[in-house]
């Protein structure tokens, strides 16, 4: 059995790992012996492992976490990377792996290694252009010079990494393009943007029952209008953007509330529609509910050069729910899906007018399931993991 070697900085005890990683994972387990390490925030870890345990245990997958260290900043990731780089040599030297695949850059610092090292075959799984957004974010400021060589230090291995990878993975096919214009790039790139769990994102699958008790809880009335924000709140996501848009709405629609479903502290201040914005928590398996409970949802992301190679998680899960989508133009493959889907995706201008009757019902879920459930990353996946593989063998002297 072809033995794959999965890192990631994020950890499975993490909501990405949850959705973006485990269930690819145990999808094909099946067919190969695969082991992850992942870096687990110590508090999520204490909180879930014993569950992610039981469902690695279950579907044969050796799970090795390590702890994820944040502070000072740089240094905590350079002291990772030593734990990582131990971890992984010590488990090559028993298991001898076939391929190691790294999701994004951090991971992939080792991945080059150990393909320099052993000639180990190295899937580049970069997620997005990830020393551009820090730059972009505000995290990393070109002002700073220790940030600053960072920054360069992280470009010139982003061209190691396409360089040396047997294999790249983008998000998005304008990132694919991008990446293809680069001199420097001659291995094959699969897209596969971030996909959804349609076995829990399902409506047929939540009561009106449910839907009006939650309403209730959240002190909701039978008639307003839900305007629903999932996931992070800030960084990439325009807040200011959103909750003006929110505003607008509201003077045409006055019973409309504003959901907002984060773990994120949200700073209202003075905002003068406060009293109807809604900010609660969820767990992953409840947050199919709160989205049926929603007319609309919006997010805005800020259209930047690194936001091309952008696939929003909450977009997928929210088309599987049939809940319009309102989001901004110039990131990912926004404009792409919104020509797939017929026009059921609402992309506006940031300074567009608003007029509520471009949010009609939809009908995205069957996009979904063709283009992005589990299985067919999973597929995307396996179909890779066999073309490494086969080019290995070819690899080998006669």
């Amino acid at each position: 059995m072809t033995k794959i070697l999965y890192l990631s900085y994020d950890g499975l005890t993490d909501p990405l790992g949850q959705s973006q990683i485990l269930p690819y994972a145990r999808l094909l387990s099946e067919e190969f012996s695969i082991t992850i390490i992942s870096f687990e925030k110590r508090y999520r870890f204490v909180q879930n492992r014993k569950l992610l345990e039981e469902i690695c245990t279950h579907s044969h997958i050796q799970w090795k976490p390590l702890y994820y260290h944040k502070v000072p900043p740089i240094f905590s990731t350079l002291y990772d990377l030593w734990k990582l780089r131990g971890r992984v040599e010590s488990l090559y030297s028993i298991n001898r792996y076939d391929v190691i695949h790294c999701r994004s850059y951090v991971t992939s610092l080792i991945g080059i290694y150990m393909k320099r090292k052993y000639g180990v075959k190295f899937i580049f799984d970069m997620r997005g252009f990830w020393a551009d957004e820090r730059v972009e974010s505000g995290l990393w400021s070109l002002k700073n010079i220790f940030y600053k060589s960072v920054y360069k230090f992280f470009k010139r291995k982003e061209k190691e990494f396409v360089s040396l990878a047997d294999h790249i993975v983008s998000l998005t096919d304008r990132a694919k393009i991008e990446i293809q214009s680069w001199v420097h790039v001659t291995a094959p790139i699969t897209v596969i943007p971030t996909c959804v769990d349609l076995e829990l994102f399902d409506p047929n699958k939540i009561s009106e029952t449910e839907k009006i008790i939650l309403r209730e809880q959240l002190n909701i009335g039978p008639k307003d209008f839900v305007l629903l924000y999932l996931g992070s709140w800030g960084s990439w996501y325009l807040t200011n953007e959103m909750l003006t848009y929110f505003s607008e709405v509201k003077k045409i629609k006055k019973s409309t509330k504003f959901l907002l479903i984060t773990t994120d502290k949200v700073q209202l201040n003075n905002y003068e529609f406060k009293d109807d914005v809604i900010v609660h928590e969820s767990p992953r398996a409840s947050v199919p509910l709160f989205i049926s409970i929603a007319n609309a949802s919006v997010f805005f992301i800020k259209p930047t050069y690194s936001k091309m190679a952008s696939s929003a998680t909450k977009m997928g899960e929210i088309m599987a729910m049939n809940i319009p989508v309102i989001t901004n133009l110039g990131w990912g493959d926004v404009e792409k899906i919104k020509e797939a889907t017929g026009g059921q995706i609402t992309t506006i201008r940031l300074k567009d007018s608003i007029s509520l009757k471009d949010i009609n019902p939809v009908n995205t879920r069957g996009y979904c399931m063709e283009k992005l459930s589990l299985e067919v990353g999973a597929e995307n996946y396996r179909n890779i993991y066999k073309m490494v593989v086969k080019k290995s063998m070819h690899d080998l002297p006669k």
